[in-house]
């Protein structure tokens, strides 16, 4: 967890807590992931900074850049332009450009298939609404593999019973922005995590 939340009770370890104590200072979140992404977490050391970025956010002046692997072939690219419901029932424009980095199928039997498909997207949300990315594959019926709950239940538990894999394999690979005050160009990028790795290795995508 970035930081403590009513939605995640049982956690005991939050970024901001972690950051703040490894550098003696206080630190506000600019960019936020899920629990259950990994990658990039953005931080400000002043609330001005904080204000400034924020601002970046919101008027799309960042670029940012995640990997998902997704059940089925997706297209060689596309754009999901779809609504999601704020929590009090609001609908908000939404917009998600992907394009697909290789796609593979294994010999694994799934439902009335005789194999299983799977592809590796590249994704840019050009809004930023809670769950964005996970909600808009799931809408096009190419949901993120160990996502819940928006996801696909069998093949979360297919990869669970067969690789012991239950992590959601989404991850914030790179955000770009000028920064406010000296307006240099920054690049922030986050490995792969070893169990994205992992998978795509196991799946076989080619790169």
């Amino acid at each position: 967890m970035v930081h403590k939340s009513s939605l995640a009770l049982d956690a005991n370890e939050y970024a901001l807590q972690l950051l703040r104590n490894q550098i003696g200072q206080k630190v506000y979140p600019c960019h936020r992931i899920d629990r259950k992404t990994s990658g990039v977490l953005l931080f400000a050391l002043s609330s001005k900074i904080n204000a400034e970025l924020q601002k970046k956010f919101q008027i799309n002046k960042v670029s940012k850049t995640y990997w998902a692997i997704v059940r089925g072939y997706t297209k060689p690219e596309d754009i999901i332009d779809y609504p999601l419901k704020r929590g009090d029932g609001k609908m908000q424009e939404s917009v998600t450009m992907y394009n697909t980095l290789s796609q593979t199928e294994v010999d694994i039997p799934f439902l009335n298939h005789q194999t299983s498909r799977y592809s590796l997207v590249e994704v840019k949300p050009e809004t930023g609404r809670m769950h964005q990315i996970r909600k808009h594959f799931a809408h096009i019926d190419h949901p993120i593999i160990g996502d819940r709950p928006h996801g696909c239940n069998k093949q979360n538990k297919l990869f669970k019973d067969r690789w012991d894999m239950t992590e959601m394999l989404l991850h914030a690979k790179q955000l770009k922005f000028t920064h406010p005050i000296n307006l240099n160009d920054v690049i922030i990028t986050a490995p792969l995590s070893e169990i994205f790795i992992k998978m795509i290795d196991v799946l076989k995508f080619n790169l």
